[in-house]
């Protein structure tokens, strides 16, 4: 089966990959440390690909679409119509993600994973396990047959990048209602309260609010997913799109690529990911801290470092889109700076860097 052929081909960071990274990155002309987080990027990736001096070349940004029955539930501002409606704009390059995919010289690939309308959309792929998720404040929202289901369509679209020659892969989404699944699986993996971890999400008000709040209370006690079986918390509290991009995660981290987790539905799907598999987390980069509160919690969980923090919570991927220029820049870095040595210049000693700065 894919998926536990993929969760098999998972492994850890190569090790020497990262010393050797380091060792050069320490000994570029600049003080040590001194460009900060791009340092640890470029080394990170360095363990990731296995390449002590790594290159970003295509990158593709997947974008997985889904609903969500807990919608009845009165949880968003917004008609379930928009998920849909929406897809166009991103095949055609004039949403959110497409502007900022195609600024970061990516490609977008938009899944129909979970789609609740029955509507074919020139340019999505059509990969539909069920028509929306269940209502989790009254059952489950899927199977455990449909979550691995979903998990793999995530896991196909990826290895199909990656085949085409894909570097680095972006995390996005679309599914309205999806804050609320996304909330409820950051409660139930780390163990919060509804109370504690539910947000507002799109243009909640303060009624609406609360509504979310009983709706992640109720999923969580009629449900009662596992916190030690990532796959239990997918499949009864989870959504369609958020298993897909999960599949990703796993995906990437079998092949040894890159993926940037973007905002609060991906930060959801990237907690799955690592609680089915841990390691896969050792193969994730945190774009952006979302405006949405669980999101800095979810980080920590996963213990990623975010690059950017501008009150983004748009989602689609576009966080994780700006990021890539980022990701490239800290490979660039390490790559095409020169050491103390192949510049002829006196490589000053640490303790004196220090003093002076």
């Amino acid at each position: 089966m894919l998926y536990n052929e993929t969760l098999k081909q998972i492994g850890e960071l190569n090790q020497e990959a990262m010393l050797l990274a380091r060792n050069r990155m320490d000994n570029l002309i600049k003080p040590p440390g001194s460009l900060g987080l791009l340092e640890e990027i470029a080394v990170k990736v360095a363990g990731i690909t296995g390449n002590p001096r790594p290159k970003i070349d295509k990158r593709a940004v997947i974008v997985m679409a889904g609903d969500h029955g807990v919608v009845s539930e009165g949880v968003s501002a917004a008609p379930q119509d928009v998920t849909w409606q929406m897809l166009p704009a991103f095949i055609n390059g004039v949403a959110g993600i497409g502007v900022l995919a195609r600024h970061a010289g990516a490609s977008i690939t938009v899944v129909d994973v979970g789609v609740a309308a029955d509507v074919e959309i020139p340019g999505v792929l059509k990969c539909r396990v069920k028509s929306g998720a269940g209502n989790i404040a009254q059952g489950p929202a899927m199977t455990r047959e449909e979550a691995v289901a979903a998990v793999e369509v995530g896991i196909r679209v990826a290895l199909r990048e990656i085949e085409q020659g894909a570097t680095l892969l972006a995390l996005g989404d679309m599914g309205i209602g999806n804050t609320t699944p996304s909330t409820a699986i950051l409660a139930a993996l780390g163990g919060y309260s509804a109370d504690e971890v539910t947000g507002r999400g799109t243009m909640v008000n303060d009624e609406v609010l609360e509504k979310k709040r009983q709706a992640v209370a109720g999923a969580l006690k009629i449900n009662n997913p596992d916190p030690a079986n990532g796959l239990d918390v997918l499949a009864k509290v989870g959504g369609l799109e958020i298993a897909g991009l999960a599949g990703v995660a796993l995906a990437c981290a079998s092949k040894r690529v890159p993926v940037l987790v973007d905002g609060f539905i991906t930060g959801a799907a990237a907690l799955i990911a690592a609680a089915i598999e841990p390691k896969t987390k050792n193969f994730m980069l945190a774009s952006h801290l979302s405006g949405e509160p669980g999101h800095k919690l979810m980080l920590e969980m996963l213990g990623l470092t975010p690059m950017l923090n501008m009150g983004m919570r748009l989602g689609e991927g576009t966080g994780a889109a700006l990021a890539m220029h980022i990701v490239e820049a800290a490979c660039r870095v390490l790559d095409e700076m020169v050491t103390f040595a192949e510049a002829g210049v006196a490589d000053m000693e640490e303790d004196k860097l220090l003093k002076d700065n």
